[in-house]
């Protein structure tokens, strides 16, 4: 398939008890279709807390081609050689173009690049807070690659843009809400209701004629009595 007819394509699921996927995907264009089969395990967020994320976004993969497991392994694995964890497991996997990126040119095998966030039960390690030092933080704000020590881990395979990642600490996160105060949803009692006894009185538009019109009008005939003057009491020979 080409890369714009696979923008096109229809994507079916269709699922069993055993929770695995079967994604159905047919081409617009040559009818080629194509089958996958997902197996998706659900655990609860509560008996596994992964409080430390990390985003990284991987600028020479497609969203589909990160989806493989064998990708997504070596990923993770090149991940757990730099951060130490004991769990380490992908939290969320978006494609660029979601993200308001752009669809690249049909060059050079462009990609359009993905997001990957992944969730650990350990601190940050010291390579990823590099990303925090200034120097680092300059070296983005001119738009030049900052300097990463365990980049090289990831280039064989991975293009990490480093200026991109993103580091959050759940434990951190403080969360303010608002206390709601409710009442008892009934109204206080204000007495009965009474109506104003006089009644209102109709506007008199006498006076709105007379600004409208006629103070125009007395104007105008001025203008026009000093125009006559001048026209026929003031000409040449007279």
């Amino acid at each position: 398939m080409d890369r714009l007819s696979e923008r096109r394509e229809r994507k079916r699921p269709v699922v069993d008890l055993k929770g695995r996927w079967t994604i159905t995907a047919y081409n617009r264009r040559t009818f080629e279709t194509a089958r996958h089969n997902l197996i998706i395990n659900i655990m609860s967020g509560e008996d596994f807390p992964l409080p430390y994320q990390a985003e990284f976004f991987i600028r020479n993969m497609n969203v589909e081609e990160m989806l493989a497991s064998e990708v997504l392994g070596d990923f993770l694995g090149a991940v757990k050689n730099v951060w130490q964890p004991d769990r380490l497991n992908a939290i969320n996997i978006t494609s660029a173009l979601d993200r308001g990126g752009r669809v690249p040119l049909p060059i050079n095998d462009m990609k359009e690049g993905v997001y990957v966030m992944v969730g650990a039960d350990v601190p940050f390690s010291s390579c990823l807070r590099e990303v925090e030092n200034p120097q680092n933080q300059l070296r983005c704000s001119q738009e030049m690659e900052p300097a990463i020590s365990c980049d090289k881990k990831f280039r064989a395979q991975f293009h990490i843009d480093w200026c991109k990642i993103s580091l959050v600490d759940k434990l951190k996160q403080v969360v303010i809400t608002q206390e709601v105060v409710r009442g008892e949803g009934i109204l206080p009692d204000a007495g009965e209701y009474r109506p104003p006894s006089e009644t209102l009185k109709g506007r008199d538009y006498y006076s709105d004629f007379l600004i409208t019109l006629a103070v125009p009008s007395a104007v105008a005939l001025v203008l026009f009595a000093i125009l006559a003057y001048i026209m026929c009491c003031r000409r040449e020979g007279m």
